[in-house]
């Protein structure tokens, strides 16, 4: 399988434990405890999919959105958006500002996120045009 997850929020525990869980998955995964740190693990190896929180420090996650849809090299990452948040408002929000999905925390059951994840995987490998 070999896809790249990046793990985007300030709760070191989730960080931990979804990293171990998509590695024991099959998944490589590296993470990233606020905004910059993931616009730089970015920069540095682009994922297949990006898992952010929405309330982090020194850069949220609306903001590092943003930053990764003004640039084209980045534009088309797939980001699922975590929060705690609720409400249409925040579902709605996040679709604006082009997430791919969103997920609300906590997150009790990490298979049904892991679902949510292959989901978006299989979907953003569909369009993608086929190599010769």
């Amino acid at each position: 399988m070999d896809e790249h997850i990046l793990l985007v929020d300030d709760n070191q525990d989730f960080l931990a434990a979804g990293r171990d869980f998509l590695n024991y998955q099959g998944y490589r995964v590296t993470t990233a405890a606020n905004g910059l740190e993931a616009l730089t693990a970015v920069a540095a190896e682009p994922p297949d999919i990006i898992v952010m929180d929405v309330m982090m420090p020194r850069l949220n996650g609306w903001d590092t959105l943003k930053a990764l849809q003004s640039q084209d090299e980045t534009r088309e990452i797939p980001v699922l958006m975590l929060t705690a948040l609720r409400g249409c408002d925040t579902v709605r929000e996040s679709f604006n500002r082009g997430s791919t999905w969103f997920y609300n925390k906590p997150i009790t059951d990490y298979h049904d996120l892991l679902l949510v994840i292959r989901q978006i995987l299989d979907e953003t490998k569909a369009r993608q045009p086929a190599e010769e």
